[in-house]
């Protein structure tokens, strides 16, 4: 299990370093990540809360480049990051992978699997949903497939997973911290604070 943030091609962006990515994937977090990693994760969270300060109690944009693209995220109350947690059954070569519309900030709702007698979704096309069996969770791939992939795991193998997903975007939130204070100068500080919302974490010390 991987915490994973969706990426795409951004060959025009230039305020700070990025790597290359294809048109559409996925980069999963981790305390692993490069710098230039760290600067696409941080640059396409940014992009999911970039929208414009329009019937809102929001200020407006500043004039800045930096600071115009950095609104939205350093703005709004509830940020949103594209992605989820992805599993992948070594034994059997099944990917449960996040749905449209799911957001990293959301990833506790996994531990709504252990208390909750229906199907947890977690986005739509595909429609990726776990339930809990008794003492087993079933992932299914696309739960509006007859035929859909699935991945059956032990309620305990999916808590030690969840715990390990956890340390990973810790990890993350660790770097893009250490990072935003050395590529953001004055935004560090609310940017870092803003990263540990959109993930859900406390702030990294």
């Amino acid at each position: 299990m991987q915490p994973v943030l969706e990426v795409h091609a951004s060959d025009d962006f230039g305020l700070w370093p990025v790597t290359d990515v294809e048109s559409f994937g996925y980069l999963a977090l981790s305390g692993e990540l490069t710098p230039l990693e760290v600067g696409t994760a941080v640059m396409h969270i940014a992009v999911c809360n970039d929208i414009d300060p329009e019937g809102d109690d929001r200020p407006p944009r500043p004039a800045d480049p930096l600071g115009s693209f950095l609104h939205g995220l350093l703005t709004f109350d509830t940020l949103f990051a594209a992605g989820g947690l992805r599993v992948a059954d070594s034994a059997t070569g099944v990917t449960f992978l996040p749905g449209c519309c799911n957001g990293l900030e959301d990833w506790r709702d996994w531990h709504r699997v252990f208390d909750s007698e229906w199907q947890i979704s977690f986005g739509h096309d595909p429609d990726p949903c776990a339930e809990r069996r008794g003492e087993t969770v079933l992932l299914t791939v696309d739960a509006e497939r007859s035929d859909s992939p699935e991945i059956e795991l032990p309620a305990l193998e999916l808590r030690r997973l969840l715990a390990g997903a956890e340390e990973d975007l810790a990890g993350f939130l660790a770097l893009a911290t250490d990072w935003a204070g050395e590529n953001l100068s004055h935004h560090a500080g609310p940017v870092a604070a803003a990263l540990a919302r959109a993930l859900d974490l406390p702030p990294a010390r």
